[in-house]
């Protein structure tokens, strides 16, 4: 079972922050789903989703 993001922006904000922490492991989570809140328009409920569900991911 996983979580999926509703809308579309939110999804491509969670694909863009996955793949920016592969390609530069040292860039800080905190930065990376502030620049994806910009990037794609997010409104404070998607960015505490971002924090919330990466934050999660680290910790299993």
């Amino acid at each position: 079972m996983s979580i999926q993001p509703e809308g579309e922006d939110l999804r491509k904000a969670t694909k863009w922050i996955s793949t920016e922490r592969m390609s530069n492991q040292e860039a800080k989570l905190s930065d990376l789903i502030q620049q994806a809140s910009i990037k794609f328009d997010l409104p404070p409920t998607d960015t505490e989703f971002l924090m919330r569900f990466f934050s999660n991911k680290d910790t299993k």
